[in-house]
């Protein structure tokens, strides 16, 4: 593994989570991996879980993390190449990124949309530009579009609490929010699950909430939620913005959110979400603190995907 940008990057999904599970039984049995290595983690908007768990990934291969956010602590950063610098931007990538290279042994990067212009989002071009000029494996902590080491996280929860010899029915649904939010989460989960291939994968949300092809290619959409609900062995939550009129929010209806009688339609599915969550608003207190959330588990396994990523770049 060079990088670790999507799935894409990833040859066996299987493999990947299993050793994941290994480093949940034995965290520091590679403590030797990541030795003398210091791995550089630039935030250019909030994390909690992203950063802290992998921070502990890395320690627990003996790395040295180092966080950087670059909003806060750092000069405003170029990406166009050719920019004419007269504006706000102070640095230019091209000048930044090759000196992270030579400081660091891999380098992760959290960008985040605008959700203003729907191109230059689904272009990358921030976490391209770190891969062009660093010289080094980068490993993506969100980006404008996907969010690979949650994806990945979501099947290890999976995998480990799912233990019937048949395929899961796996429900990705739409939430309210009092704001519009990216679709990178839905996009990732969507692209991992298809690619991984082990599920029978519904995707319900109202009219308009469309996520681009590239992403959901192989599931059923249903935009009725109580039917698309029926047997599901997992419900994953999330809000999303629209995608095709990008950035935008045209229903928050309070029916769509979560509740212990639409859960009844299912097969006493766990449910899930990558959090934060707004509560009685995404999902309810009644979901979130009762027997069938996985919330805490699945956000507790993101340290153990994140080991398995970087051991895979560091044996690379």
């Amino acid at each position: 593994m060079n990088n670790f940008i999507s799935v894409k990057d990833v040859t066996d999904i299987n493999s990947l989570a299993k050793k994941a599970l290994d480093y949940k039984a034995d965290p520091r049995k590679d403590l030797h991996l990541g030795a003398n290595k210091r791995i550089g983690l630039l935030f250019l908007n909030p994390s909690m879980r992203t950063r802290l768990s992998t921070q502990l990934a890395a320690g627990n291969l003996g790395m040295e993390a180092i966080v950087f956010n670059v909003g806060q602590d750092g000069w405003s950063l170029e990406f166009e190449d050719e920019a004419i610098m007269s504006g706000t931007t102070v640095e230019h990538v091209k000048d930044a990124a090759p000196i992270l290279g030579n400081y660091f042994d891999i380098l992760g990067i959290r960008t985040f949309p605008s959700l203003k212009n729907k191109e230059d989002d689904y272009n990358e071009l921030y976490i391209k530009q770190f891969i062009k000029y660093a010289g080094i494996p980068v490993v993506s902590l969100e980006s404008a579009t996907v969010h690979p080491l949650q994806s990945l996280t979501d099947i290890i929860t999976i995998k480990e609490s799912f233990r019937e010899k048949r395929k899961p029915k796996i429900v990705l649904t739409w939430a309210p929010h009092v704001k519009a939010l990216p679709q990178c989460v839905a996009n990732s989960f969507s692209q991992w699950i298809n690619a991984w291939g082990e599920a029978d994968f519904v995707i319900t949300h109202p009219e308009d909430y469309e996520l681009d092809k590239q992403f959901t290619q192989g599931a059923s959409i249903i935009l009725d939620q109580d039917e698309a609900l029926k047997n599901a062995d997992f419900v994953y939550v999330k809000n999303w913005s629209t995608f095709t009129d990008y950035g935008k929010i045209y229903c928050n209806d309070p029916e769509w959110m979560l509740t212990n009688q639409k859960l009844n339609l299912t097969n006493n599915a766990k449910v899930m979400h990558c959090l934060p969550v707004r509560r009685n608003v995404e999902l309810s207190d009644e979901i979130l603190d009762g027997p069938n959330s996985i919330v805490t588990q699945q956000a507790s396994n993101r340290v153990w995907a994140a080991q398995a990523v970087l051991a895979e770049i560091l044996k690379k």
